[in-house]
């Protein structure tokens, strides 16, 4: 074998270990902004005074009432066990046994934990009514609104366009399956849910098993997040796993599938009117993941709230138009020339001003812009090589 082949052996083989322990669509300084821009988008989406007209006051009482009602719903069953169990005690000795506790618990677990009812019915809500639809283009109307307002004595030449004007305009559809059929797209969400519900089921199953059911959890970490953040996190997670009690694995892989999946519905109405093939979608979301689980993260922490969750949720959705405003840029107009919006479509597969965002202060959030943003050939060797693309030059100096 020739050393030129050898050289080239070793390249490639080093290429391939670059690639498997890249963290930089996973890196923790996105996670942690995106959690900050939880608070920073709840703050911006309860800044914009249409949110408390008498309508909202009436969807925000119906959505405590939700919050009461899937509550109930989620402790009805456990209250009957609960009563079978007292019935129960009055023909057996139940106080030195300890399997009725741990039934209840495995009860509670199964229902918030592993099928995740609350966020379901929660997410079920979006077909129902229009609400959330609404919440979101309403603030992004107000996003931009208040960007024109405070760059109202600048040159309106260098403004970036506007969000709503276009989104508006797009035609509606299922962001999953392209569809204007609502029973097809609630089809659709029982579908995915039912799978997910399955898996999540037979995964807690096998973990039950003698002997191999301790490295179940641990090896589902190490499946999972190897695809999301590379093999070294993924092994890293998997012998922290191995350690770790049942209940704090679930919860763990729950919670991120769980972040992701409200992710993906959150974004359903940019989704539903920028319609991205498949590929392109997950290209998207890849290329955002970290800032997105961290966004997730921060919100269904929040949504646990009692009573509270399905508010919480619209604020959510209204502080991810805000998210929306950030991570990707506006649209062309609906009746724009084909070939200029799959130039779009394929422009925001990856997260172009990434660096900018992350390494801003907190006050700086909203003064991020660039005078002529990097092409899809530079924002795609920027992020693989995982270093700034900002300059002095082009940070943006001035308040959104």
């Amino acid at each position: 074998m020739s050393e030129t082949r050898v050289h080239r052996l070793d390249a490639a083989d080093k290429e391939k270990l670059k690639k498997a322990f890249d963290v930089s669509h996973f890196d923790l300084n996105a996670i942690l902004r995106g959690a900050q821009l939880t608070l920073v988008g709840a703050h911006r989406a309860l800044q914009n005074p249409a949110i408390f007209t008498n309508t909202h006051y009436k969807q925000a009482a119906i959505a405590v009432g939700a919050g009461i009602a899937i509550r109930l719903l989620i402790a009805l069953p456990i209250y009957g066990v609960k009563l079978l169990l007292a019935i129960s005690s009055l023909f057996f000795d139940l106080d030195a046994a300890t399997w009725d506790d741990t039934l209840i618990k495995g009860l509670d677990t199964l229902a918030n934990h592993i099928l995740q009812i609350p966020l379901f019915l929660m997410t079920l809500m979006r077909y129902v009514t229009p609400t959330l639809d609404n919440m979101f283009m309403g603030s992004i109307r107000w996003v931009d609104q208040t960007y024109v307002e405070k760059h109202k004595h600048e040159n309106p030449d260098t403004l970036r366009d506007m969000f709503y004007p276009n989104l508006k305009q797009y035609k509606i559809k299922d962001g999953s399956t392209h569809s204007t059929s609502t029973a097809e797209s609630i089809s659709m969400l029982l579908y995915r849910y039912a799978r997910r519900a399955g898996i999540s089921l037979l995964v807690f199953a096998l973990s039950y098993v003698p002997y191999i059911g301790r490295l179940v959890l641990p090896a589902c970490s190490f499946y999972t997040f190897n695809k999301a953040v590379g093999l070294g996190p993924a092994s890293v997670i998997f012998g922290t796993g191995i350690f770790l009690p049942r209940h704090i694995l679930v919860r763990f892989l729950q919670t991120y599938f769980a972040s992701r999946g409200l992710m993906r519905e959150l974004l359903e109405p940019y989704f539903a009117r920028v319609h991205f093939t498949k590929d392109q979608k997950r290209k998207w979301f890849r290329s955002r993941e970290g800032l997105l689980f961290g966004f997730g993260v921060g919100f269904y922490t929040l949504l646990q709230v009692p009573l509270l969750g399905v508010l919480i949720y619209g604020i959510a959705e209204a502080s991810t138009a805000y998210l929306v405003t950030k991570i990707t840029d506006p649209p062309p107009a609906s009746n724009a020339p084909s070939a200029e919006m799959r130039e779009y479509l394929e422009n925001q597969q990856v997260w172009r001003n990434k660096h900018e965002l992350i390494n801003a202060s907190l006050g700086a959030l909203d003064s991020i812009r660039r005078e002529s943003p990097p092409s899809y050939e530079e924002a795609t060797k920027a992020d693989g090589a995982g270093v700034a693309t900002t300059s002095g030059s082009s940070a943006v100096k001035r308040e959104l």
